[in-house]
């Protein structure tokens, strides 16, 4: 086989092969870039720019998975959320604002924001049902939020959980007690943060320090109990040995005076 032959087939190869790599590059390229099903998407320029996913209004149940790795705004307002999964938007790292308005949204699961603490400045979480918060679920996320509009129900695990919460402080004025346990707290209607002197967490020190009082009781009770069963015992052992002393000196005259029996017969 002539050299030049072998030559021209191995070029032929070469160039199929770089020709079906550009191709596969650019297929993915553009499934990680194009937009999600039922979406619309568009493109700005300059350097608040980028691409802007808008979702709203389509009755979705779950977060779109097809989502572009190179959106900068998600608007998925006005569906049927109800919950937001653990890395729900980890693929996603030039986010920079995020709508989750006008959902049903009860759950925000632990990781739920994970992957966004960088690049997300903005979060709209109002007109859900969201009752409490979970730190873990913004895992040191510092965007300004949206709160306003949930049925809040302050207690000691919200009051202890918002310190916890890397958000930025004027975010959490939207969170506007509906309900507060306890009830006679005065806490309804009020935004929590401003209500500096409200500790919800009374109750449960309470609760706590009876039970403490009443485990102490319980152990106080059984080394009584303990320490009455064993002197009795060993009072009961004492007046035993005492009575078998006693009669000691009763069978050694006993035997004395059958020897003295003996020796006069």
């Amino acid at each position: 086989m002539p050299p030049s032959y072998w030559l021209l087939r191995h070029s032929v190869v070469m160039c199929l092969l770089l020709h079906s790599l550009v191709l596969m590059t650019l297929c993915f390229h553009h499934a990680a870039t194009s937009c999600s099903k039922r979406c619309y998407c568009t493109d700005s320029d300059g350097p608040t720019g980028g691409k802007t996913m808008r979702c709203s209004n389509l009755r979705l149940t779950e977060i779109p998975r097809d989502i572009p790795n190179d959106t900068r705004r998600l608007y998925l307002d006005y569906n049927l959320l109800t919950s937001i999964p653990t890395n729900a938007f980890q693929d996603l790292p030039l986010l920079a604002e995020l709508d989750l308005s006008h959902n049903d949204l009860a759950l925000l699961e632990p990781g739920a924001f994970r992957g966004l603490g960088a690049s997300l400045q903005f979060l709209d979480l109002s007109s859900n049902q969201l009752a409490t918060l979970d730190p873990e679920a913004f895992e040191g996320l510092r965007a300004r939020s949206n709160l306003t509009g949930n049925p809040w129900h302050c207690d000691c695990r919200l009051q202890t959980a918002l310190p916890r919460l890397d958000l930025e402080p004027v975010s959490l004025t939207g969170i506007v007690c509906q309900t507060s346990e306890p009830e006679d707290s005065g806490a309804q209607g009020v935004p929590f943060l401003l209500a500096k002197d409200l500790d919800l967490c009374v109750v449960l020190k309470k609760t706590t320090d009876v039970a403490m009082l009443v485990t102490m009781f319980g152990w106080f009770t059984m080394v009584i109990s303990y320490l009455v069963y064993y002197v009795r015992h060993n009072q009961e052992d004492a007046r035993r040995h005492l009575e078998y002393l006693k009669s000691l000196p009763s069978r050694q005259g006993k035997s004395e005076e059958s020897s003295t029996i003996s020796t006069v017969v």
